[in-house]
């Protein structure tokens, strides 16, 4: 999804979501299950930004809500920038350090990121990411408004109004409309909210909060998108909390998992179902 500059939907809050879920491990996948830390904490001298595994080819880290994934106009402080600066801390690097981006989260979406730190891997994840039958896949996890209209694999047409930063369902034939698919499941409703699983097929700007306002249920804190269906939260309550693909050297397929925020409104729900691999976590300890 491309980066946006969205206001801020609420102070930053990196509350530690810890899982309920115990997990079965799957002989064809490695997973990192592992706990968020409390804001004072951070891992490596990430300044406080959670990583959740690292080698001489890839970072993979959980991006906090409500910052940039890359720099902008607004000049705030980008995750990017940060990491760089991590790098080149952690391994006394002199000058800039490399990190290739290769996709995107929007500024009030957190989750889950994977860097490349060479340029060989940026080049095989990108690939990964250009094929849709590949075997990078993203997927989300959304607190709606209401009930979603239609389940399963949901196409749009989207248009991008560059200048106001919004996006709009349309007509196939319009000039400029891109074809936008995902597939989105109702995992549970309760008081009005469902909490939602997309999987995105495609990489469309706002995709996952146009898609789901067209089907009926915009997402909770969703100023931009919600309308007169606006239910205000912490934050953005769109969290991507899963995060597949092959290693770019070894070919291992890698499964990543960050738990939702401990917050309204995910306190609303079990978010257990969530993680359908799931193991005993263990505080501060990667699960391989």
């Amino acid at each position: 999804m491309s980066e946006n500059d969205d206001k801020k939907t609420g102070g930053e809050q990196n509350r530690s979501a810890t899982s309920k879920s115990k997990v079965k491990l799957r002989l064809d996948v490695k997973d990192v299950v592992r706990k968020r830390p409390e804001p004072a904490q951070s891992d490596d001298d990430s300044d406080g930004i959670t990583v959740l595994y690292e080698d001489n080819h890839l970072l993979v880290v959980v991006k906090p809500q409500n910052i940039p994934t890359q720099a902008d106009s607004s000049g705030d402080v980008d995750l990017l920038t940060m990491l760089k600066q991590y790098l080149i801390k952690k391994y006394n690097k002199p000058g800039d350090a490399f990190l290739g981006l290769v996709h995107r989260l929007d500024r009030p979406t957190g989750g889950i990121m994977v860097f490349a730190k060479t340029s060989k891997a940026a080049s095989r994840l990108s690939e990964q990411i250009r094929d849709s039958e590949g075997e990078f896949e993203k997927t989300y996890a959304a607190v709606a408004v209401g009930r979603l209209n239609r389940k399963g694999r949901v196409e749009h047409y989207l248009v991008k109004d560059v200048q106001a930063n919004t996006v709009t369902v349309a007509p196939s034939s319009l000039e400029g409309a891109k074809k936008a698919v995902s597939e989105i499941d109702t995992i549970d409703e309760k008081n009005g909210l469902s909490l939602v699983r997309i999987k995105l097929l495609t990489g469309r700007t706002h995709q996952a909060r146009v898609q789901l306002k067209a089907l009926g249920a915009p997402i909770v804190g969703d100023y931009r998108y919600a309308g007169d269906k606006l239910v205000k939260s912490p934050h953005l309550a769109l969290w991507a909390y899963k995060l597949t693909f092959a290693h770019p050297i070894s070919g291992d397929k890698l499964k990543f998992i960050a738990a939702p925020p401990d917050e309204f409104p995910w306190t609303e729900f079990d978010t257990a179902p969530l993680v359908d691999i799931v193991r005993p976590q263990d505080s501060g300890h990667y699960f391989k």
